[in-house]
Order: structure tokens, then sequence, then C-alpha cells
């Protein structure tokens, strides 16, 4: 009778365990991680019932296998379109480690009532500091002054030519979002005059910051400084060309942190080359990364850097919690969710 009664409970025991890993596994939430991040993300998903999947393969074929039993996608630059989320229904949401998302095929995450979130809350200081060096360092031609100093011409600094302050200047700012205010609001640090182009947001709100709303025109033709913070689309997709190099101040300066194709590079080449404009920066390209031939490196009034405004060490942290903050939240408890992160919100109905 003991034997019989402790095979019974061993049965039982193993049943019971049986059973638990059954509602553990069918209640395990699936992430699937493509592209590398700083490890601070993952120190929120330690208490969760959650499965992380690392991809490293990018291919059509191996992201079908991989993400058809997801139920989200922490994203960084990889593509996800139509041919690969059509295989994914499971995924509920997408969000990506930072805040562009032209890798992403929004309609069909619309159409399939998924959702799409960005880290918008973390890199705004980043990309504004970012913005003021390029600003700074192309008003003051700190590459010639450098360059004088170290070949011996320390005396010969009028062939540096006029250079210039920040102090009271006329600052375009193209988008009024995160980002857009807070260049804004370092601009402002140096007394300088604020112009606003966002046809998205009214004049009044735009006063009460005492900057002042413009007209696209009016704005590029007073500027002394232009910075681009505005998504690249259809109707922004070479927005500054040869036209509105032509009616710019000759001393202006024109910094793109946003998207490449936002500005025409063709045409910027013509305006940079003939001292149309006094010269620019970019941190964003059409073609990423951008081809050996790229006219634009023969140039010295140019400040060229590879996508990496919103990398600085402490914004990596934050936009790695805020990547898997938003998944958690979204699956799990929505009254934590930030809903101005997710991009199709009003899709959704959040």
């Amino acid at each position: 009778m003991e034997i019989i009664s402790y095979s019974l409970s061993t049965v039982s025991l193993v049943s019971i365990v049986s059973l638990v890993f059954l509602i553990y596994t069918i209640n395990m939430t699936k992430i699937a991680m493509m592209g590398e991040i700083h490890e601070d993300g993952w120190k929120n998903l330690k208490q969760q019932n959650i499965d992380i999947v690392n991809i490293a393969n990018f291919s059509k074929e191996n992201l079908i296998k991989e993400l058809k039993d997801v139920d989200a996608v922490a994203l960084r630059t990889a593509t996800l379109n139509q041919d690969v989320l059509q295989h994914c229904p499971k995924i509920k949401i997408i969000s990506r480690h930072g805040v562009g998302y032209n890798n992403v095929d929004l309609n069909y995450l619309n159409n399939n009532y998924q959702a799409l979130a960005v880290t918008g809350t973390s890199n705004a200081v980043s990309v504004a500091e970012h913005v003021m060096t390029m600003f700074l360092y192309l008003a003051k031609k700190i590459n010639k002054s450098d360059s004088l100093v170290r070949n011996n011409e320390f005396i010969n600094k009028n062939l540096i030519g006029n250079f210039f302050e920040l102090y009271q200047k006329n600052i375009l700012i193209l988008g009024f979002g995160r980002i857009g205010k807070a260049v804004a609001k370092r601009c402002k640090g140096f007394d300088a005059n604020i112009l606003i182009y966002d046809p998205f947001i009214n004049k009044k709100y735009i006063q009460k910051y005492d900057y002042r709303k413009v007209d696209f025109n009016e704005g590029i033709e007073e500027a002394d400084f232009i910075t681009a913070h505005i998504p690249l689309s259809d109707q922004t997709k070479n927005l500054i060309s040869k036209k509105e190099f032509e009616i710019m101040k000759d001393n202006v300066i024109i910094v793109n942190t946003a998207r490449g194709g936002i500005i025409n590079e063709k045409d910027l080449y013509w305006a940079l080359k003939n001292n149309k404009i006094f010269g620019a920066g970019t941190d964003v390209f059409e073609i990423e990364p951008p081809t050996k031939d790229n006219p634009l490196f023969t140039l010295d009034n140019i400040l060229l850097s590879p996508h990496n405004a919103a990398l600085t060490l402490e914004c990596r942290k934050r936009m790695a919690v805020e990547t898997f903050e938003n998944i958690v939240f979204y699956l799990k408890d929505r009254s934590k969710l930030n809903k101005q992160n997710i991009i199709n919100r009003k899709i959704l109905n959040l």
C-alpha cells in the first residue's frame, strides 16, 4: 500500500508540474529583438513572463520563420514590410528603437490593427545637442581654425574668412515636436529669434513659447540657421531643393538630423559648391550608408555624421528602456502606457 501511495503521489506531482509548465508556456509573451540595444532595456523584463528571441539574420525567409509566433517586435534599423508581416498574425505591437518608422509598413499595420510605437521621449536632448554642435562648428569654422594651428599657420587667422555668432540670429525650426522644442529651448539661450514652420500646430500654441509661427517660404527667406525635424513622406521629400536654396540668405547654415531625402542632396551640393549657402550639416542621407563617390564628401563647408545624433550613451539607455516599456505596457498594463508613443493610436482607438 505504501508503494502504491508513493507512486500515486509521484504521478500527481508530475502532473501538477506539467500543468503549471503548460499554463506558464501558454501565457508566456514572446518578443523578438531585431538589433542590439543597451542592457538597461533588459532589466525591466526580468520579472516578466516573457521569452526573448534575438534575431540577427534579417533575410525575408528567416524573418518569416522567426516572427510567425511572436507577440511583439523590438526593432532597430531592419525593414519589416508586408511581405514579412503578412506571415506574422500574432504580432500585436512593433516598438521602434527610435522615432523614425519608415522601415515599417504602417499601412499594413493599420489595416490589421497592429500597433506601431516609437521611443518618443528618449532622444530629443541628444539630437538637439547634435544640432547645436553642428550649428556652432559650422558658424565658427572650427575645422579651418584647427587646421591652421596644426599646419603652423597660427598667425594667418585672416585666411579663415568671416565666421559668425548665433546671438540674436533667426533660427528656423521645421517641425515643432519634442526634438524641435528641445532645439528651440537651447537656441533661446543664445537670445536667438525662433521661427517655427509646422502646419499641424496652431499659432497660439507656438506663441505661448514666445516663438513665431511662419509660412515655409517666409521662414527660409528670413533664416540664418535652419534645422529639420519632420518625418520623410511624399509631402516632405525634396522639401528643400534648388528653388529653396536660391531664395535663402547666402550666409545660412542648414542642418538635417531627421531623414535623408528631405533635403535634395544633389541640389545641396550645388548650393554649397557655389556658395549659395554658408554651410550644412547632415546626419542622414538619401542612401544609407552613402556611396564612396558622394560629391558632398569633397566639400569643406559641410559637416557629416553617420546617423548617430541619437546614439549618445544616455540616449541609448533611455531608448532601450522605452522600447520595451512600450511593448510590456501595451500588452499587459495600458494604464502605464505612454499613448503618445503609439503612432497609429487613433486607428486603434487608444
